[in-house]
């Protein structure tokens, strides 16, 4: 089957979108709703792809890649605060960390394994992945004392404030710099490659439409899980941490390995890397903070979640050192996630575990 006939075939299922979100406020059953939101996240990832793919060509693959993560984690936010709102702690913080780790193994495995041999923008990499590593390591302030007693108590929202607070000027700093740099090398590249496809206006305006009803969609998927769970006998835990965080991440998912399957590795890492950055500075913090005009959440982390984040930042930065990818690196990565899926599964919820 060709390239295009493939793209004819997705393009004509982006209906199941608007046919989820119908289906939900119709008063379809959950089993129903779930199967409807999964498959719509499929046509609706590819067409985020083809957007930052055709808006990378004007601002390169930087910015791209930063273009993509900010859309992608959009869907997060959302279900998150919604979360929130109905006092779930724990699936916010299970699936904010699965985010995190599901974006520095299982999306950043499958593009590599998608895009074969080649560099990746090694000062980019390293720098997102430091990123990560400084927020694990802020973390431990609300987590150490959030080991004894309730760890949704208030003085441990206060105590969170401080790690978030000090992120996001981080994230404000890093990215600021982020952009110069990849503006002053694109401004150097050769012109020629923006000639064809969408405007830059077109790119965006088409990101921001499936941003908002990969959100609705991913919201809708989100309200009949548990069922769907249930059914399985799955942990809620292991429901959020796995299941909830990659349904939000399905626009990473879709976008990274398209194009890192048509050779640009450098924009599919950017794509896996930025997002997984952007969770640990910028969502997680956010999510802490604007829960405040909700119910306060802590961000006392369990164990097991602590361990995966270190583990997974150690873990890529061992792989990515030298600025390579290759396909065994992907499958390394995408092996590695397996285990700490499987780690996740034997916790168990946090009343049990």
């Amino acid at each position: 089957m060709s390239g295009s006939v493939v793209q004819r075939i997705l393009a004509a299922l982006l209906v199941l979108g608007p046919v989820t979100i119908a289906a939900e406020h119709a008063g379809a059953g959950d089993i129903t709703v779930f199967i409807l939101a999964a498959a719509a996240l499929i046509p609706l990832a590819w067409l985020i792809g083809e957007a930052t793919e055709h808006a990378a060509r004007h601002t390169g693959p930087g910015i791209g890649g930063f273009l993509n993560a900010t859309f992608g984690n959009a869907p997060e936010l959302i279900i998150a605060l919604f979360a929130v709102n109905d006092g779930l702690f724990d699936v916010v913080r299970a699936s904010l960390v699965g985010s995190v780790v599901g974006n520095l193994l299982l999306v950043l495995g499958f593009s590599l394994y998608a895009g074969g041999r080649g560099w990746l923008d090694r000062p980019s990499s390293l720098t997102s992945l430091g990123l990560v590593a400084l927020a694990t390591l802020l973390f431990l302030i609300p987590y150490v004392p959030g080991q004894d007693g309730d760890p949704n108590r208030h003085a441990l929202a206060v105590l969170s404030i401080i790690p978030a607070v000090i992120l996001l000027a981080v994230y404000l700093v890093v990215v600021t710099i982020s952009l110069r740099r990849h503006h002053q090398m694109n401004v150097a590249e050769e012109p020629a490659k923006h000639r064809g496809g969408w405007s830059l206006t077109t790119s965006l305006a088409v990101l921001g439409v499936a941003t908002v009803v990969t959100a609705l969609v991913a919201e809708a998927l989100v309200g009949s899980i548990q069922t769907f769970a249930d059914s399985v006998g799955l942990s809620e835990f292991f429901v959020a941490a796995v299941i909830v965080a990659i349904v939000g991440n399905a626009a990473e998912h879709g976008g990274a390995v398209v194009v890192a399957a048509r050779g640009q590795l450098k924009l599919a890492a950017e794509i896996a890397l930025s997002s997984s950055a952007q969770v640990a500075v910028f969502l997680i913090p956010a999510v802490a903070l604007l829960s405040w005009l909700l119910q306060p959440l802590s961000l006392a982390f369990r164990p097991v979640e602590m361990a995966a984040l270190a583990f997974g930042v150690v873990y890529t930065s061992v792989l990515l050192w030298g600025g390579r990818s290759s396909r065994r690196r992907g499958v390394l990565l995408v092996a590695a996630y397996v285990g700490v899926a499987i780690a996740f599964y034997a916790a168990g919820d946090r009343s049990s575990g």
